[in-house]
């Protein structure tokens, strides 16, 4: 409790002192020299106080001052007041810059602020996905050193920042951001990063729909068109072997457009989704068991040996509706395109912090010269094998749309003869591992 300091009383104190001191030496008849020993105790003390305000303040663990009396229990109770004060303020600034830290990471862009000599002052969790920035490894250094894409290096030194620019993502080539720069306070800067790439490729996406849907169409409709052509001229009589066959052809026509028009949707859902992946969990081996039933059911006709290696402690952040795409489509493609009673294995595990699914198959393996255009729409190896097997050409376009959503890759091995191996990676950022959880490799 705060007392006010009374100088009248410490004169008080100090005179009834050399008093006393002066009374003594009268006594004993050596007056200065009593007066002169009580001066030298009197300096003792203070020194002796001197050292325990200095060894509380330096070295005690002990908030609460040594118990003394007089002025220096005064200066204790001072200090100790003071630092109360100064703690409760630094709780308080403590609390509003974690709001503000909290508001920041909740941005739907990507945040990062920028001193005046271009160093890294604090980015939020999007920067960390978006720009491939590390916190608090990356604290410090220049943003120009990190971000090295030419374009966005001019625009930066420049100074000019009334309009943003777009630049591809130094994280994923397949992405557009958009970068803005606002000055603010003492030459800080305030840089913001959008993802813009869904609203830079929708004319081309449009364009690409037309076009590919148009010619995907084409060879069911015509082969329906034919058949109700023939089948409309009256008195016409054809053998039951001929009329099995044309319902036969055209039923599987139809289930080939009903295809083809489900993943196009699926893939326009994925194209055009505004979901943010980092926002929920997603039960990575719980979405791999119910895909393993379907694979079962599936592989019914190609009697494959198929082997999942899950870690059930791995789980990512990420939008489940998309990753169940991506990894279905992988699994179902093995199982399709590997000849009878092959060998797959599905992985999902954490290599180097990061979550890694790979699909691996000794099938027929791919040629080198079309393993940059797999992901294409409507791309195909085969034409004839896709046709026969039900293929629509959709579903690595569908897996690479999910990846780059989800900042990742479709990495593909491949050898004529061999098998193939697919695979993609989930950044740190985006991995959620269990405490109890295996060690990465």
């Amino acid at each position: 409790m705060y007392y006010p300091f009374s100088w009248l009383k410490t004169l008080s104190r100090l005179a009834l002192y050399f008093l006393a001191v002066s009374l003594f030496g009268l006594y004993v008849d050596k007056l200065p020299e009593a007066l002169a020993l009580g001066a030298f105790l009197l300096l003792v003390m203070q020194y002796w106080s001197f050292y325990r305000l200095n060894r509380w303040l330096w070295h005690s663990k002990k908030m609460t001052p040594p118990k003394t009396r007089g002025i220096w229990e005064h200066i204790y109770e001072g200090i100790y007041y003071l630092q109360r004060r100064n703690r409760n303020k630094r709780k308080e600034l403590g609390a509003l810059v974690k709001r503000f830290r909290e508001g920041a990471e909740a941005l739907p862009d990507a945040a990062v602020v920028v001193d005046a000599n271009a160093c890294i002052v604090w980015c939020n969790r999007l920067a960390r996905i978006e720009l491939g920035l590390c916190w608090p490894d990356d604290a410090g250094r220049r943003i120009d050193n990190l971000i090295r894409h030419p374009q966005f290096i001019q625009f930066f030194h420049d100074g000019e920042y009334s309009y943003p620019i777009e630049v591809i993502s130094p994280t994923n080539i397949d992405k557009v951001l958009e970068y803005r720069i606002m000055p603010y306070g003492d030459k800080h800067l305030l840089l913001v990063a959008r993802d813009v790439t869904r609203v830079s490729q929708l004319e081309e996406m449009r364009k690409d729909f037309v076009a590919n849907v148009s010619h995907e169409l084409r060879t069911p409709l015509t082969v329906l068109n034919g058949y109700l052509e023939m089948f409309g001229n009256e008195g016409d009589h054809y053998p039951p072997a001929f009329m099995q066959k044309a319902f036969t052809e055209m039923t599987a026509q139809t289930r080939r457009m009903q295809s083809l028009i489900e993943q196009l949707l699926i893939l326009s859902r994925i194209e055009a989704s505004a979901e943010r992946v980092y926002e929920k969990i997603v039960d990575v081996p719980m979405v791999l068991s119910a895909i393993k039933s379907e694979a079962a059911t599936l592989n019914q006709a190609k009697q494959h040996e198929i082997e999942f290696d899950v870690d059930k402690d791995l789980k990512v952040f990420g939008i489940e509706t998309e990753l169940r795409s991506a990894f279905s489509n992988l699994i179902f493609n093995a199982i399709h395109y590997t000849p009878k009673k092959g060998k797959i294995r599905v992985t999902w595990k954490l290599v180097n912090k990061m979550a890694e699914f790979a699909v691996e198959d000794n099938g027929d393996g791919i040629a080198e010269k079309h393993l940059s255009r797999l992901t294409e729409r409507f791309y195909r190896v085969d034409k004839a094998r896709s046709r026969k097997t039900g293929g629509s050409g959709l579903g690595l376009a569908i897996v690479k749309h999910v990846l780059t959503h989800h900042n990742s890759k479709l990495e593909i091995e491949s050898e004529v003869g061999k098998g193939s191996r697919f695979s993609f990676h989930f950044s740190s950022e985006l991995t959620v591992v269990n405490s109890h959880a295996g060690k990465s490799e």
